[in-house]
């Protein structure tokens, strides 16, 4: 029988990968993608919901109407779970990463709202509803800074790497 992948059979190798190409590689699939399912808690229990979202190296953000069920559930609790992955049409394209960290909301009058706002490509959804490009969302800027990662990557096995991988934000120096 002719297997297009062979490298997927037999046991998954355990080898990891160095930190800076776990990086490349995180930072590749959050600058290819822009869609995740963000996973809240709230009174009534879990709630996972797309959202659109963009990055700044590890840290995810996307606006929100404040009164939303998501933002009452971040008010609440805001330990977060954040997935993002690639399209899937079979095991060797398998590529995703679950996002750990806490949800904050940022304000304008925010010290690092600045920061962060220019990364936040707001206006290409104001001219797809005819919105002015004077007039920038209104409703906070919720940011999520990765406190650890699990990337998982089938290709990965081909050189001889396990296939799920471990981030861990490192201590400020």
């Amino acid at each position: 029988m002719a297997v297009t992948n062979p490298w997927l059979a037999g046991p998954s190798p355990t080898k990891r990968l160095p930190r800076v190409r776990l990086e490349e590689r995180i930072l590749n699939l959050l600058s290819s993608q822009n869609m995740c399912v963000l996973a809240t808690t709230g009174p009534d229990g879990p709630l996972a919901t797309p959202v659109r979202y963009y990055h700044l190296d590890f840290a995810l953000m996307f606006t929100a109407v404040a009164t939303s069920p998501k933002m009452r559930n971040l008010a609440a609790d805001p330990r977060v779970s954040i997935g993002v992955f690639a399209p899937l049409v079979g095991q060797a394209s398998s590529r995703g990463a679950q996002v750990f960290g806490r949800a904050r909301s940022l304000e304008p009058g925010d010290a690092e709202f600045g920061h962060f706002w220019e990364a936040f490509r707001w206006q290409s959804d104001h001219v797809e509803r005819s919105r002015p490009l004077d007039e920038p969302p209104a409703g906070p800027l919720v940011l999520v800074e990765a406190e650890r990662i699990v990337y998982t990557e089938h290709w990965l096995r081909r050189d001889g790497y396990a296939p799920r991988q471990f981030w861990r934000r490192q201590a400020a120096q």
